[in-house]
């Protein structure tokens, strides 16, 4: 997407130090994405987040749904489209939860 400089998978939420795949116990699979406001904005990412992702039924742990922000304009906007989420699909969501992390340090 036009905008977006750099995407990092990884784990997030659990209580082990440094999961591995195969070894991810009570982790979610994590996808960071940085990206440049002046060219997408962070509604925009998590529009399209909302239209790929299928919140479904329930899952591993490894596999539920969560968005994830760093101030409270991104956390009004994640809510914002989650609810219009679960609206849209009724009584077929599953929660798609809402997290707020530390900001990421590059250095």
């Amino acid at each position: 997407m036009k905008g977006v400089a750099r995407c990092i998978v990884g784990y997030s939420g659990g209580k082990e130090d440094n999961p591995t795949y195969r070894k991810i116990l009570d982790h979610t699979e994590a996808l960071l994405i940085e990206f440049d406001p002046n060219q997408i904005t962070y509604e925009d990412l998590v529009l399209e987040w909302s239209r790929m992702h299928s919140p479904r039924g329930k899952s591993k742990c490894q596999y539920r749904s969560a968005v994830w922000y760093l101030d409270e304009e991104q956390k009004d906007t994640a809510e914002e489209v989650v609810a219009g989420m679960k609206a849209y699909m009724g009584r077929h969501a599953s929660s798609a939860t809402i997290r707020e992390v530390m900001k990421y340090d590059d250095g």
